[in-house]
């Protein structure tokens, strides 16, 4: 087999498999896919957002890219910031409040880490990898169900501006399944970085257009901010878990070490967890989440320290190739912004808005602080060798997402698909969401508030792994929450 990717779009997916098929290896795969899901994925992902990408290689190089949102503001005047715009977003089943407009707009990441994966990993040209995707673009792509769901949900925010609002509703409504998402400037930026790499978004005229369109608007977006701005290589968490090794995000990102702390918490158990033990790491973790821990997460040495005290939307890509490289990328726009600059192609992010990134508040972080996010491109390694790769979306929910579904795999030995599609839940502020399809009996019993969900739904994230199986094969999982999608090649 040539490979495997597992995405959140079929033509995402598509996109990366048909690279594996031209001999491309698994970062190519990972970077065509991820042009492609600014089309495809429009209300998840965008140039506009930020990332991290987690590679492994043959030679067993282990490199986590980190192209996350920075906080902004370098050189910018005090007491000129606009007020956060509160939205309301509703799942149904759950409502959450996410801050929008120009105050929310941190530095992004999407095109230095594109470029920077291609160059250090890639082995076919980006202008060849990102040429379909630019295409899409400016043909377009058709919703399916679950990006209707997407649009239908952010709409309070995409409507916040024209811009944004002719993308999304064209005629003046959310674009329903079948109709067309369009953004022929997304095909042009591509092209551009493939032919010129980042340097425009950051130091040319792509960068001066942005700075433009928010003179004025209160945003802290500021030259110095963009010029400074790079992808940043680090060396990934590592925990043990029943005879293999995880490799995930580190510090600065809050999400890798929470994970990695609660496998270690469960390898401490005997047996396959349980929906009772499973809401007892979670409440670990998430006490752990304090402020000393998000201040600490800037520190050098953080990692160490803490794990040693204690144990003495967005959308992800999986790749799995022949040749033995694994690539997860995790990418994320938040909810966006609803700022949309003109004739760039960037959607600009809402993470100064979101609350997940900003527990203790916001605009408390310093200028130039990556944002701790729970973004956490994840392998298994078994052997020394890549076993499995997942990440997801979903904002606090990510960690709890990967957990069970590493638990899934490697404790009840579940096909990969179904490890994915399974019923999960989440723990948070003391309440415990979960999808039907689980035994509550025993977190009823011992007093637990419990939100109940009445089908899969995207709030618990959307995880797209792949697996080399016991037998060699390369398999995959898309989840169904998010329009997933597997093409094996």
């Amino acid at each position: 087999m040539r490979g495997v990717i597992a995405a959140g779009h079929p033509r995402t997916a598509e996109a990366g498999a048909d690279v594996l098929r031209a001999g491309g290896n698994a970062v190519d795969a990972a970077i065509a896919a991820v042009s492609m899901s600014l089309t495809a994925e429009p209300g998840l992902t965008g140039l506009g957002g930020g990332g991290y990408m987690l590679v492994a290689t043959p030679a067993g190089e282990h490199v986590l890219l980190d192209f996350f949102v920075e906080v902004p503001g370098r050189g910018a005047p005090s007491g000129e910031r606009a007020e956060l715009l509160p939205v309301s977003v509703s799942f149904g089943d759950a409502v959450q409040v996410f801050n929008v407009g120009p105050a929310s707009c941190g530095t992004y990441g999407v095109p230095a880490g594109l470029w920077e994966a291609a160059q250090r990993f890639g082995s076919l040209p980006l202008g060849d990898l990102v040429a379909p995707a630019a295409a899409a673009a400016r043909e377009g792509v058709a919703l399916t169900p679950e990006q209707e769901y997407v649009v239908e949900i952010l709409w309070p925010i995409l409507a916040t501006t024209p811009e944004c609002a002719r993308l999304y509703g064209p005629n003046g409504e959310p674009l329903r399944t079948g109709e067309v998402f369009r953004h022929p400037d997304v095909g042009d930026a591509l092209e551009r970085l493939g032919r010129e790499g980042a340097d425009p978004f950051y130091r040319g005229d792509v960068a001066a257009a942005v700075l433009d369109w928010l003179e004025g608007r209160g945003a802290m977006l500021t030259a110095e901010d963009l010029a400074g701005y790079r992808a940043a290589p680090r060396e990934p968490v590592r925990a043990a878990y029943r005879g293999r090794e995880v490799l995930t995000n580190p510090p600065p990102s809050a999400g890798g070490t929470l994970i990695a702390y609660a496998l270690a918490l469960l390898e401490r158990r005997e047996g396959a967890a349980d929906v009772t033990e499973l809401v007892d790491v979670m409440t670990a973790a998430q006490a752990e989440r304090t402020p000393e821990f998000l201040e600490g997460l800037a520190g050098e040495g953080f990692l160490e320290r803490f794990m040693a005290s204690r144990l003495g939307s967005t959308t992800h890509i999986s790749v799995l190739d022949g040749d033995g490289w694994a690539c997860g990328v995790t990418c994320s726009n938040g909810e966006g912004s609803g700022i949309v600059v003109p004739g760039t192609g960037l959607h600009l992010n809402n993470m100064l808005g979101e609350q997940d990134l900003n527990p203790l508040g916001f605009h408390r972080h310093p200028a130039g602080r990556r944002l701790p996010s729970m973004m956490s491109p994840t392998v298994v390694l078994a052997g020394g060798a890549p076993e499995l790769v997942l990440g997801s979306g979903g904002s606090n929910r990510i960690r709890s997402a990967i957990m069970q579904t590493i638990v899934n795999v490697i404790d009840h030995g579940m096909e990969i698909d179904d490890a994915v599609r399974a019923p999960r839940l989440h723990f948070e502020d003391g309440v415990i969401y979960a999808e039907p399809g689980l035994d509550l009996g025993p977190l009823e019993s011992a007093g637990h508030g419990i939100a109940r969900f009445r089908a899969l739904n995207l709030f618990f994230g959307g995880v797209h792994a792949v697996q080399r199986d016991r037998t060699g094969a390369l398999v995959g999982g898309g989840d169904p929450r998010r329009g997933g999608a597997v093409v094996a090649v």
